[in-house]
């Protein structure tokens, strides 16, 4: 039996985290790889999903060209806090960004990011 891929959606580490406890409602034990998975995203997500997803937004409503959906959640993943992570970001990807809109997406993401103690 070879199952077939119906479609390909990015998600990001918060979608995850969104489908995990949809899981944990359904059934009362996740399975290991599972429980892992929950445990990774508990550790390293720092926005909670309201303010997630209006980040996203936020990204969106920039309409910066070229920019996909891929790239936005990857963007979510990783909060970069600087232009300079922003461009090791997109260093994996052929994709160019002009510095204004580079500033633009760090500015949006800072105002989400918490204060460093």
């Amino acid at each position: 039996m070879n199952p077939k891929i119906q479609e390909q959606t990015p998600i990001s580490i918060y979608d995850l985290k969104k489908e995990i406890t949809k899981i944990k409602k359904r059934k009362k034990e996740l399975s290991i790889r599972t429980g892992k998975t929950e445990e990774y995203i508990n550790q390293y997500t720092v926005l909670k999903q309201s303010q997630a997803e209006s980040l996203e937004k936020d990204i969106i409503k920039l309409n910066i060209p070229r920019l996909k959906e891929h790239h936005i959640k990857k963007l979510l993943d990783l909060l970069p806090a600087s232009v300079e992570e922003l461009k090791v970001i997109f260093s994996g990807y052929t994709l160019t960004v002009n510095k204004d809109n580079q500033q633009k997406i760090i500015s949006v993401i800072k105002k989400y990011l918490p204060e460093k103690k």
